[in-house]
């Protein structure tokens, strides 16, 4: 696990003033506001959540999600399953195909070690293929500790999973077919539909995942096999798999922090109001008065695969416009013809266009308290599962 280097150490207690750039912040006040409301939301339409931890990569943040009524976390890779078990996470779903005779073995012997914890893991499949390897995993391992598995359909998506229907129904045929292995339902997740931008548009494209879904559950039930659980939906959806039921698990996690790119998207009116928890914050360390100024947070501090980042929290007459200036530098340019650039030294926000792929850039992430105007340094988050890509 990571040690927190005697630096950050020493920045707790400090305002957010002084913190070095560049840095990822998280205001602790907007998460946890957000996982309220999250927690409220699930509690209201009667549907489990079992959030992405590929999204902060934190035990830490993961058990305090658990203790405020996560069901366990989902995750994409045995490793990220592996530094949250250490961690003390036990109840972990790699929501992903895993073929690789290594890791399945990995995934195999984790499955005992969260049993013999009281826990539980779970794995994604679309394949027999995928089905016989984990069997022989988990024979190889010597684990009787059993593994559920989801059979994963393509919902629209148009990644991993099988066509619903028959092909699924053949799968979970296959996986209850293995003594080690427990058929755990239906993993129906949309991605692609988290960022539709109108809201009618999501709306169109869950609707046709929850048909999927809800007709490849009546295919296998009469078939007389119970599928105990459809999980998938993102925070772009919630509202639509949370209202359908059909899904009876959310696995939304970017709700936590957000970014950029989520908040592009048209608002739906049932939707939780979650707020922007995720920053960058930077300085101007160059002026060129006659038309930009430069930033120390370039793309080595923040990921660009959905969009360069927006700069927060500035009045209209300051407002700022992000742009590409490499490794090192953002470069920043007056979002407006009356707009004024901010002096050498000032300190600012920005909001990453992608929550996930920034996170996984650093080793830790700086808690604050109180907002980004006054608040100080309350708690240093490591990122366990940084790099964890196998």
């Amino acid at each position: 696990m990571k040690s927190i280097p005697e630096h950050l150490r020493a920045a707790i207690g400090l305002r957010v003033d002084l913190i070095d750039t560049p840095a990822p912040v998280v205001d602790l006040d907007a998460m946890e506001r957000n996982i309220q409301r999250m927690t409220e939301f699930a509690h209201k339409h009667q549907v489990r959540w079992r959030p992405h931890a590929k999204m902060h990569k934190s035990a830490e943040i993961a058990l305090q999600l658990e203790k405020a009524g996560a069901r366990g976390h989902c995750v994409q890779k045995v490793s990220e399953a592996e530094a949250l078990a250490a961690g003390g996470v036990v109840n972990l779903y790699i929501s992903n195909e895993v073929l690789g005779a290594n890791k399945l073995l990995r995934a195999a012997r984790l499955a005992a070690q969260l049993a013999a914890r009281g826990g539980r893991l779970a794995i994604a499949v679309d394949s027999e293929e995928g089905i016989a390897r984990l069997a022989e995993a988990m024979r190889v391992a010597g684990s009787n500790a059993g593994i559920g598995v989801f059979v994963e359909i393509d919902v629209g998506q148009a990644r991993c999973g099988v066509p619903p229907g028959p092909a699924a129904l053949a799968l979970a045929q296959a996986v209850v077919a293995q003594p080690r292995l427990q058929f755990a339902g239906l993993q129906a997740y949309h991605g692609g539909a988290q960022h539709l931008r109108s809201a009618a548009e999501r709306r169109e494209a869950i609707a046709r995942a929850v048909k999927a879904a809800a007709d490849t559950r009546t295919l296998i039930e009469a078939a007389g096999l119970p599928v105990p659980l459809i999980t998938g939906s993102g925070t772009g959806t919630l509202v639509h798999e949370a209202a359908s039921g059909v899904y009876g698990e959310l696995q939304a996690g970017s709700f936590l922090f957000m970014d950029a790119d989520y908040a592009c998207n048209e608002r739906e009116n049932a939707q939780p109001l979650f707020e922007q928890a995720l920053f960058v914050k930077t300085q101007v360390i160059s002026v060129r008065e006659d038309s930009h100024v430069v930033c120390d947070a370039g793309h080595k501090s923040h990921a660009i695969d959905s969009g360069l980042p927006l700069v927060w929290g500035l009045p209209p007459e300051r407002a700022l416009r992000y742009a590409n200036g490499g490794d090192e530098h953002g470069i920043l340019y007056r979002a407006g013809p009356q707009s004024r650039l901010p002096a050498l030294g000032q300190m600012l926000w920005l909001v990453p266009g992608h929550c996930d792929p920034t996170v996984n850039l650093h080793n830790h992430l700086i808690g604050v308290r109180g907002g980004l105007l006054n608040g100080v340094v309350e708690r240093i988050i490591r990122v366990d599962a940084r790099g964890a890509l196998t």
